[in-house]
């Protein structure tokens, strides 16, 4: 199995418990995420050896959010400890036409404030083959972004194969500033991994008539902007997920791949949403295991997909599905049949 590296921010989740709206809750369930933290534990799960690089506090929830991947078998040696706080995100939970709302606690949170010098990356990145970052850690802070290039520089250094969600998060920065500091990021990167808005937000390219907030998609738009973005930044492969937003509890669920010469359109599902954070996260491990075991783009890409659509299925935001999981859904079967 391959050793894969994940660097970003791990936060307290706390959400409303069922649909309430934060307002009429009088208590939260807590649970942990982020970005890059639900892509390690999703190939710690698929049996990679996985490490997530971050700084959280050395205090009880510093120690929790730790203990929170481990317990799903991430590596945490390379987790430096120290700093004022762990970020913290409220999450309201929509259903029907009433929209999912986020509320970020994040400023000051340890990795934001973190230095190249907390992290030793040739140790790190020793014997490597992966490593993953997201559009949310450089949007943090602009010391988060300095460590980010730093940690691309150290893995290319290695010949260390590199993909990028690009997650653009419109409460953290504006498209402006995601757009100057990612294009720049974009020359360290293999595989670029995104969605319709992330794409014109953070890189500047629209894919056709398509429209983010009706779901209306239009497969020839997203071909000529890969294949625009393969020309200027020299991608091996770039992908994105599609979602139709019927409502908030019902999505239609697909992808596409560019690879500079085909490209494919996976199979759609149509899911019924339990919990839709960490979707992209479970789409994004999904494709590295693939790539990583040897599958070729199509099925790398069906995996991906099939992944992505079981994790909206499952609180929290972590994916906790098998590989066998996954397969049987992949071979067909949706029919979500009790297994006795």
């Amino acid at each position: 199995m391959a050793k894969v590296i994940t660097m970003g921010e791990i936060m307290l989740r706390l959400s409303t418990p069922g649909f309430q709206k934060i307002i009429q809750s009088d208590s939260f369930d807590v649970n942990y995420g982020g970005g890059e933290a639900n892509v390690a534990v999703s190939l710690a799960n698929y049996g990679h050896n996985t490490y997530f690089v971050t700084k959280v506090p050395k205090n009880p929830i510093g120690d929790s959010a730790v203990a929170a991947l481990r317990k799903y078998n991430v590596n945490c040696d390379f987790v430096a400890r120290g700093g004022e706080r762990l970020g913290i995100y409220f999450l309201e939970t929509g259903a029907s036409m009433r929209a999912s709302s986020v509320v970020y606690d994040r400023a000051h949170a340890a990795i934001a404030e973190a230095d190249p010098s907390d992290f030793d990356f040739d140790a790190i990145f020793d014997g490597a083959d992966w490593f993953h970052f997201t559009g949310i850690t450089p949007a943090i802070s602009d010391k988060a972004a300095v460590l980010t290039e730093e940690a691309l520089k150290a893995a290319k250094q290695k010949n260390i194969t590199v993909s990028v969600d690009l997650n653009f998060r419109k409460k953290l920065w504006s498209s402006e500033k995601a757009q100057r500091v990612m294009t720049n990021l974009m020359q360290y990167v293999d595989v670029c991994i995104g969605n319709e808005e992330d794409a014109e937000k953070v890189l500047g390219f629209k894919p056709g008539k398509t429209d983010v907030t009706s779901g209306d998609l239009e497969l020839s738009g997203y071909q000529d902007i890969f294949e625009q973005m393969v020309k200027k930044f020299n991608f091996k492969y770039v992908v994105s997920s599609l979602r139709e937003s019927y409502s908030a509890s019902d999505n239609g669920w697909s992808a596409c791949i560019y690879d500079g010469k085909e490209f494919y359109h996976s199979r759609k599902y149509n899911i019924r949403i339990v919990d839709r954070v960490g979707g992209g996260d479970a789409f994004a491990s999904g494709l590295i295991c693939g790539l990583l075991d040897g599958k070729n783009m199509k099925d790398s890409l069906e995996f991906a997909v099939a992944a992505s659509a079981l994790k909206h299925t499952i609180p929290g935001d972590f994916n906790l599905v098998s590989r066998a999981d996954v397969n049987t859904l992949v071979g067909g079967d949706a029919s979500g049949r009790v297994q006795r």
